[in-house]
This record gives structure tokens, sequence and C-alpha cells, in this order.
């Protein structure tokens, strides 16, 4: 029962974090959001309890591995277990219109990136995964996006083909590794793991120049999240449409 689940969405105190939160929510699960500004995390949880949601905010900065100790032991000792991971929680520190840099992005927005967007999401996954296990039926959702697909951005008819962010393309085409060689580990278990591509969505990072709301934003997400036993895992997905990695 969805009533009896609940989710962790990291970064979830707005933009895509939050509307996933509100749309799970509104299926009767119970959703925590982790949030570096506890403050702005506990408006969050508000906004949504005002909703009819149960929802509450926990503080975690993905890139302070200290926080993963406090986040386990919540969810360890308030709920026993956790059935839904949604690692939504990223960054970019590269102009998406400046065009190809690649020859000078520097090691520090690489590292940067990378530290978010691929390291933070395993050591916090391998963390919290014990407690994932203990659910009748896990989901683990990574918040990748088409930009991490490779064989897109090597094929000159594609979209995203001059749509080139080195540090951040490269972090989600590594997270989607992350993806398959997890989703391989557990395949003999009832937890799934999937990458979303959400779509180019009007948050902080996609701009008003992004032609999808937020609300369509957080569907494929959601869709993953809510899988039945008999649905896919290792996969890469946007609403209802395999990527090619």
């Amino acid at each position: 029962m969805a009533a009896d689940k609940v989710a962790f969405i990291t970064g979830g105190n707005k933009g895509l974090g939050l509307e996933t939160a509100r749309q799970l929510g509104k299926q009767g699960i119970t959703v925590v959001i982790g949030s570096r500004d506890p403050e702005k995390g506990a408006a969050a949880a508000q906004k949504l309890k005002i909703d009819g949601i149960d929802a509450e905010a926990i503080r975690l900065d993905v890139t302070k591995p200290a926080d993963y100790k406090a986040v386990y032991d919540h969810f360890d000792r308030k709920y026993g277990r956790l059935d839904i991971l949604i690692n939504n929680a990223g960054v970019s520190r590269e102009d998406f219109l400046a065009g190809n840099k690649t020859s000078v992005t520097s090691a520090e927005v690489l590292h940067d990136t990378f530290d978010t967007n691929f390291f933070a999401v395993i050591q916090l996954t391998q963390t919290l995964l014990p407690l994932i296990r203990k659910s009748p039926a896990g989901r683990i959702v990574n918040l990748s996006s088409i930009l991490g697909s490779l064989t897109l951005h090597a094929d000159p008819n594609s979209p995203i083909y001059n749509a080139k962010a080195f540090a951040y393309d490269a972090s989600k085409a590594a997270l989607n590794a992350f993806t398959v060689h997890l989703a391989h580990e557990l395949k003999d278990t009832k937890i799934k793991v999937n990458s979303a591509h959400p779509g180019w969505v009007k948050t902080d990072m996609g701009t008003d120049a992004a032609p999808m709301e937020v609300i369509d934003g957080a569907k494929t997400g959601v869709r993953l999240a809510m899988l039945p036993d008999d649905g896919p895992t290792g996969g890469y997905f946007h609403m209802n449409d395999p990527l090619p990695w």
C-alpha cells in the first residue's frame, strides 16, 4: 500500500525535488525531504502539509558525508526502513549556452560537479541501502539527464549534439553507469534502480527558457519510484520512453 511507504528526496525543498515530493505525497506516501538549509526544508515541508501530505524535512548537505549517518539514524529510528530514494540533488557549474569548452574546463569545476552529481549519490545510496533492503519493494531513482547520453552526444543528428557542458554531461554519464551496475548487483532482489531524465524544466538550473513545467518534469521520477514488481530495472527513461545510453 502506498500509504505504508516512506520516500526520501534529496534537494527536496524546491523545484523538481519539491514537486516530486508533492506528487508522491498525493499518492499517500510519507515524504521526507533533504535540504542543506533546515529552515528552507521546514518551510517546504509545511507547504506540503497544507496540501494534506504527510511530510517532514531533515538536514542533508550531500557534499558532507557526516550528514549521511544522521539521515540513516533518522530513518532507522522512526521508520525502520526506506522504501523510495530519489537522488535528486544536483549542480551545474557551467553555462549551457556558452558552447563546447571541454579543452578549458577546469579541474575545480569537474571535481565540484562530480562531488555532488556522482560521488555523493554513490556514498549516500550505499549508506542507506541496508534500510532500502528492508523494504518489501525498494525503489532507487537517480535523477540523470539526456545530456548523460553518450550515444546522443556522438550523433550529429541528435537534439543534444551541440549541447556540450563537459563536467555536467560527464557526471550524468557516470551516474548512469552507477545505475546500471547497482541494478545488476540487486537484480535478484525486489529493489529496482533506474535513471530518470526529467526533461528540460523551468527550474533554477533549467531557467525560464525551458519548455517544460515543473509539474511535468517530476512525472518520470515519480513513475519510476512507483514501479510495480514487474517493472524495469537498470534503465534510463524519460516519461515512458527508454533513452539510449
